[in-house]
Order: C-alpha cells, then sequence, then structure tokens
C-alpha cells in the first residue's frame, strides 16, 4: 500500500477562509471600536486580538520553532499590559502569522503530526510542569480551537456594536 503523504495544508483550507475572514472583519476597526470590552468586566476588541494574535506565534513559533524570528515578539502581545494596536497593526500580525502557519501546515504531512515537543526553556519550571510536552496535532488543533472560540467572542462583540463578525452578520 502507498502511504499518502499529502502536507497538511490539504485538509485545513477552511483555516484560510477563517483568516481571511478575521483580517476582513478587524481592518474597518476604529480605535475607538478595538478600546470597547467585549462584556462587561472582560478585555477589550484590541486585547482580545492581541491574544488571539500572540496565541499563534506562541505556539508555532516558541514551541515548534516556525516562522520568521522577527515574529517572536508577537508573542508577548497578549500579555497583560500590552497596548492595544491599531487596525492595521493587527491586520499585519495576522497575515504575517498566517504566513507562518501556512507555510508550516504547507510543509507537514500526517506523519508529522505525532513528532513531540518539550516546553520551551524560556519557560519557568512551574509553566513546564504545568504543559508537559506536546505533539504537533496537539498544537495545531489548539491554535484551531482557541481561534475558533475567540472569534465567536469577538464576533459576538462587534454584533452588539452592529458590526459585521468574522462569521458575517449572522
Amino acid at each position: 500500500m502507498t502511504e499518502h503523504t499529502l502536507p497538511l495544508i490539504t485538509f485545513y483550507q477552511g483555516w484560510r477562509i477563517y483568516q481571511q475572514s478575521l483580517v476582513e472583519t478587524i481592518a474597518p476597526l476604529t480605535s475607538e471600536h478595538l478600546a470597547l470590552p467585549v462584556a462587561p468586566h472582560h478585555w477589550s476588541i484590541g486585547q482580545l486580538l492581541n491574544h488571539m494574535i500572540s496565541d499563534r506565534v506562541w505556539w508555532f513559533h516558541l514551541w515548534m520553532d516556525e516562522g520568521d524570528p522577527d515574529l517572536a515578539p508577537v508573542a508577548q502581545w497578549g500579555e497583560q499590559g500590552q497596548p492595544t494596536r491599531s487596525a492595521a497593526e493587527l491586520v499585519a500580525a495576522l497575515e504575517a502569522s498566517w504566513q507562518m502557519i501556512e507555510h508550516a501546515l504547507t510543509s507537514w504531512t500526517a506523519a508529522d503530526l505525532g513528532h513531540v515537543f518539550s516546553p520551551p526553556a524560556s519557560l519557568s519550571e512551574q509553566e513546564k510542569s504545568a504543559f508537559g510536552q506536546r505533539t504537533r496535532q496537539w498544537i495545531v488543533w489548539h491554535v484551531l480551537e482557541h481561534e475558533i472560540h475567540h472569534g465567536g467572542e469577538l464576533s459576538l462583540a462587534l454584533g452588539g456594536l452592529g458590526l459585521q463578525g468574522v462569521y458575517g452578520n449572522a
């Protein structure tokens, strides 16, 4: 039997479409929109977006060493006290982080999903213990489900403002 070596991107075309929807949703937002809370006592829309984007870089770059080293500082965007970026900065970071993800998914096959990653050396001993080792499959799924979860949160917040969300005006 011949082993199939299709690149993983073959199975993640929906993620590419989701990425484009994120960009189209975020691009027109004003600084006033980005400063509004998602809900009372929650992050602002801009902080939520910082968190979503930083998660991509944290897992793909910090854990799996994918992407341009210039992208590394974006992994800190989700930390408390980070400034809210402009819509243009957020879109640029979304596009740069997507290029990193897309390149990785294009170069990996199903055979690569079982690769195990140890926590990055930069994590504290407590963080290393809490995270433990993770497979590439777990990391890819986690980043995608994280985006879907927070994309819904973002859409709900934007819809409450009368703005289009990631999933349209539904």
